[in-house]
């Protein structure tokens, strides 16, 4: 092809005989069912993690009780955080495994193993199956991406649609004539981007921008065809935010793009980040230091890379590592902050280790064996044995042969999204936040219901318990808020 732009290491046209379409489909049937198998083992084992596991879990469950797929809702208030797409999922996994933890994080387990798949075809065009085979293990094996494809969020789907839209960028740009299918598949995953977490997911647009910088061809414009690819994004998206809109008269706009978008880059949301000038300018290398940590155990290569990459590189690694850099420099900027935000560059950077690091096999395989038998360690054992430091599943574990769906409940001080999410399970009413002094009107009111508590107020609250309730205590964690917890669950029973 002596106009394209980016030329793959492997002859794409080469024609693919029924032997080698039949290899080709075993191979990627084992890798995603083994990556399925890898990110399901243990999600069953450890409760859902506050705030948001829960928040994203029972959402979904009141979609399907409300038959409203459109605006989401959690313990009975609006919940505009973020669009469908992975609300969506969660709902399907309920039809087939029920409402739990697993069929939670089913979806995002199923998301992890698809982007494995997208990288190991896009690293075989790259630089053949040996790279592609090795961008997989590389992500499906690094920390953050072991963490997120257990977890019962969004994140996954936004790296699955934002891996996809760079990778059809990629072959636009390489070939010299206009290709519908990847064309589409471009912007088919924009939009679907946008549907699981917002504006984040059109950063392959920037990427596609930046490269006009390094390649000269007048004719990239008219293949990627902006104007009518930008109209069917928007039109797919318009699809759900038009009634989202009209069905909450605009302020999902207003909270999800106003405060959860422009928000979060002009301030710290829930205290993950820095709102002084200063401490800002301090946490602008964050991502470039935790990348060391999240990206493990790979990212010990990465100094490495660097210089080789410094010295040569060539144009598929301009613009997989163009990708790379803008998802960092964005988030850098962003002034709330955590971990995981840059795990959709993730992919980028398995495709750049695997392209440069294929010849240091020994090295490869002895860090996959390591991370992978650390990590089912982990499963297997580690999140059984934490599972008793998370209080809300340990209250309902005991107390739920005593509920009953007609009860009401409340909550003193520990109000986290865990408590509806596992109480809800067994009654239909919602969480009441309370403090000391209207936890006692509370439980005089007429019917069943419950208060969860400190233990420490509960002689305060109730000095004399009628010996028909009962009481049920324990003590674990509060993750969101880093510290340890004494609770008792207060119930009157019919």
């Amino acid at each position: 092809m002596p106009n394209a732009i980016l030329t793959p290491h492997v002859n794409i046209s080469t024609p693919i005989n029924r032997e080698n379409a039949r290899k080709v489909g075993v191979n990627y049937a084992l890798l995603f069912f083994g990556c399925l198998l890898f990110h399901v083992v243990g999600t069953w084992s450890i409760p859902l993690i506050d705030r948001d596991e829960p928040r994203f879990a029972e959402a979904s469950r009141e979609m399907i009780e409300r038959g409203d797929y459109i605006v989401p809702h959690f313990n009975n208030q609006l919940r505009l955080d973020k669009p469908p797409l992975a609300y969506w999922a969660q709902v399907a996994s309920y039809r087939i495994f029920g409402e739990n933890d697993f069929a939670a994080r089913f979806p995002s387990a199923v998301a992890a193993a698809l982007v494995a798949l997208s990288i190991l075809a896009w690293g075989s065009r790259l630089g053949g199956e040996r790279v592609g085979w090795w961008a997989a293990i590389i992500f499906t094996l690094s920390l953050q991406t072991f963490m997120h494809a257990k977890a019962a969020v969004a994140d996954m789907w936004l790296v699955l649609f934002v891996t996809t839209a760079h990778w059809a960028g990629y072959e636009i740009i390489q070939r010299a004539a206009w290709n519908w299918k990847w064309w589409f598949l471009f912007y088919f995953s924009l939009a679907l981007g946008f549907l699981t977490k917002g504006p984040i997911a059109w950063a392959p647009l920037l990427t596609l921008a930046a490269m006009r910088f390094f390649v000269r061809d007048v004719e990239l414009a008219k293949r990627f065809k902006f104007l009518r690819g930008i109209v069917l994004m928007l039109a797919i998206v318009a699809l759900w935010g038009v009634p989202a809109l009209i069905q909450t008269h605009g302020e999902f706009f207003r909270i999800g793009i106003g405060r959860h978008v422009v928000g979060r880059s002009l301030g710290a949301m829930e205290s993950h980040g820095a709102n002084s000038l200063g401490f800002y300018l301090l946490l602008l290398p964050f991502y470039f230091v935790t990348v060391f940590v999240s990206f493990f155990p790979w990212s010990i290569k990465l100094p490495s890379l660097t210089r080789k990459l410094w010295r040569s590189c060539d144009m598929i690694d301009t613009y997989v590592l163009t990708g790379t850099a803008i998802i960092f420099v964005i988030f850098s900027l962003i002034k709330t902050k955590l971990p995981h935000y840059t795990l959709p560059a993730f992919p980028l950077l398995s495709l750049l280790l695997a392209r440069h690091m294929i010849d240091h096999a020994q090295f490869l395989k002895r860090c996959a064996v390591v991370a992978a038998a650390i990590y089912l360690v982990v499963a297997f054992f580690a999140a059984p044995t934490a599972a008793r430091f998370f209080p809300a599943a340990q209250l309902y574990l005991q107390s739920r042969d005593y509920l009953r769906p007609k009860m009401e409940f409340g909550a003193v001080d520990f109000q986290e999204p865990s408590l509806v999410w596992y109480f809800r399970s067994r009654i239909k009413g919602w969480m009441t936040p309370l403090n000391s002094a209207s936890a006692a009107q509370f439980m005089e009111k007429d019917g069943a219901r419950f208060v969860i508590l400190p233990t420490t107020v509960v002689t305060k609250v109730f000095p004399n318990l009628p010996a028909t309730w009962k009481s049920f205590s324990t003590r674990g964690f509060n993750i969101a808020k880093g510290k340890d917890v004494d609770l008792t669950l207060v119930l009157k029973p019919d």
